[in-house]
């Protein structure tokens, strides 16, 4: 058996984007498709740039280098020389590669290289856009000003199984390229809306305490939140203008990729007892600036100064505004500044989608409740926590978690009754984790009434929906959650609910591109595979339906059909046996 050694090496991870589904469409030609690029292009610059082939499988290749700047060059020219040759494809044959490059300790094995190292890389090359090269701080700090690219920070990312968050830069070569625009082409060509539309950028923390992040991005949040209740206001949700949090990029390509007209920016600098909020509007068509003032006050008027800035912001949109849907604006979540405080850390944790962070958020929620017993929201994203829990199978006291998650959803709804937020919330822990489908639909359709620019409500109907047996509804309400919020980190979960609305369908092949591809994005979320799974089997599509099950296999060793069925608690006979059916053609035991 091969010595195990140590070693520090620049490792460059690829793979090839939207593989399942060009796979799918034409499965001789995308692997001749492949064969060539590899022949061609990427093989040959390895070469060049002295790396070695250290693992490959399907579309993907790790690659080690014993220099960052060589690893770097490499994924720079390979990307210019794929962009080249797709220049001149149609659109469905263009065949994009995402890489990630990490500099780190690695474990050598024969031919094989293991470890953190490798696992960073790995994680890097998910968040590449298709076309396009991310890399970690460590590599930047090695390469920065000694090659003819530019770096864009994408500020410091939390990447799965790593337990400290990677500061990450996407490299932008001098010479355009081609194919990562094409990469973007869905988000480009978003259509602008019937109605005035903006984004809320997330707000600078100016404070120079970085513990302080979390108040400015819940300034943040509020603007969205205010401005989301105008019926006549398309708000892109938060948790996709938030990806641009530490970018710098230009705001006529964050009106594109968003498909919005206006941009608002602004920076918070919170000293002592006062605060200064500052806020500028942008026309994303022109790059003007319509609007920018500065509002200073003493941390106890914080909801009149985020009123201010609304007010301003809507009046610049639309100067007819009426002052009635002003006023709808300015709601306050709770007049407990403390509360109010620990509500916004829980927000700041419970989008993050892991164990650790879900517990902080759930203590964070819970705390908030306590300095104030009547803040309906944070009943409802207690109540949130514990619908995550369930779908990502982090559930340890099956009975006390639903039993809880009941009495925060119960309390949510008894005291949110005019609240978006706490209705949908509660409305999905009460369908989804309680069983509850009938009271829990009635409160996301409340939500969606309040207001329906907020996706979440979209999402959690969507849903509902697909489990009282709607899929044709279900599908129109996961669009239109991915419409409002294009980039959403959690967008899997829309993916796997439209995924699950197609299987009820009877669409098995569209039902399996969806799932496949909320799979690549959450590999942890078992509901997808568990769709993708019994998609691939009912659909003949057997080689599919047995990657799922050893996915599934791999997250939960002990899974019976009788957990998947708990797990999505459907109420049609006739649906619960398709899926029964399917995962026991796909080899899962009863």
């Amino acid at each position: 058996m091969p010595q195990e050694q140590r070693r520090l090496a620049a490792i460059l991870a690829a793979d090839v984007a939207g593989y399942s589904r060009l796979m799918a469409a034409d499965e001789s030609g995308t692997l001749a498709r492949l064969t060539q690029l590899r022949t061609e292009i990427i093989e040959p610059k390895i070469v060049q740039f002295q790396g070695r082939i250290v693992g490959s499988a399907g579309d993907s290749l790790l690659v080690e280098f014993g220099s960052a700047i060589n690893a770097v060059q490499c994924a720079v020219e390979a990307q210019e020389g794929l962009a080249d040759q797709n220049a001149n494809l149609p659109e469905d044959r263009r065949m994009a590669f995402r890489m990630g490059i990490n500099l780190g300790d690695v474990i050598a094995e024969g031919n094989s290289i293991h470890g953190d190292g490798v696992n960073i890389a790995s994680r890097l090359e998910k968040l590449a856009e298709p076309g396009s090269v991310c890399i970690g701080r460590n590599v930047y700090d090695q390469v920065k000003g000694k090659l003819a690219c530019t770096y864009a920070d994408l500020g410091e990312q939390w990447l799965r199984n790593i337990p400290e968050p990677v500061r990450v830069y996407c490299v932008k070569p001098s010479k355009p390229n081609a194919d990562a625009s094409a990469g973007r082409s869905a988000r480009a060509t978003l259509p602008l809306p019937d109605k005035p539309s903006i984004a809320v950028l997330p707000f600078e923390n100016m404070s120079g305490d970085p513990e302080q992040d979390y108040f400015a991005d819940g300034i943040a949040e509020e603007m969205i939140t205010a401005l989301s209740r105008m019926h006549w206001l398309f708000v892109i949700a938060r948790n996709s203008s938030f990806t641009y949090k530490r970018r710098i990029v230009d705001v006529k390509q964050i009106g594109h990729e968003l498909g919005v007209r206006y941009v608002l920016e602004g920076s918070v600098r919170k000293a002592g007892n006062r605060v200064r909020i500052t806020g500028q509007l942008i026309d994303t068509s022109t790059g003007a600036h319509l609007w920018a003032d500065r509002f200073d006050g003493e941390l106890k008027d914080i909801f009149d100064l985020q009123d201010q800035v609304t007010t301003s912001v809507v009046g610049a949109i639309a100067p007819k505004l009426v002052q009635a849907e002003i006023d709808r604006a300015k709601r306050k979540p709770t007049e407990n500044l403390d509360a109010y405080d620990y509500f916004l850390r829980g927000i700041a944790r419970v989008h993050q989608w892991t164990k650790e962070a879900n517990n902080e958020a759930l203590r964070h929620f819970r705390r908030a409740i306590e300095l104030d017993p009547e803040f309906a929201s944070a009943y409802g994203l207690a109540a949130r926590c514990y619908s995550v829990r369930k779908s990502a199978g982090w559930v340890t006291d099956r009975k006390q978690e639903i039993a809880e998650a009941e009495r925060l959803a119960r309390r949510a709804a008894e005291l949110g009754r005019d609240d978006a937020v706490a209705l949908c919330t509660a409305g999905i822990a009460l369908g989804y984790v309680v069983g509850d489908l009938d009271d829990g639909a009635a409160l996301t359709d409340r939500a969606l009434v309040l207001n329906p620019n907020l996706a979440w409500p979209w999402l959690f109907s969507g849903w509902l929906k697909v489990l009282v047996g709607e899929p044709g509804v279900a599908i129109e309400r996961f669009a239109r959650a991915m419409r409002l919020s294009p980039q959403d980190p959690v967008i899997f979960a829309m993916h796997t609910g439209t995924a699950a609305a197609h299987f009820f369908a009877g669409r098995y092949a569209e039902a399996l591109s969806w799932a496949e591809t909320a799979v690549r994005e959450q590999p942890n979320h078992i509901s997808a595979a568990c769709v993708a799974a019994a998609s691939g089997a009912l659909g003949g599509r057997l080689a599919e339906a047995e990657k799922a099950m050893a996915r599934m296999r791999q997250l939960e060793p002990a899974l019976r059909i009788s957990d998947c069925t708990d797990l999505i608690p459907i109420r049609r006979p006739e649906d619960i046996a398709k899926l029964v059916e399917g995962l026991r053609q796909a080899g899962l035991p009863d």
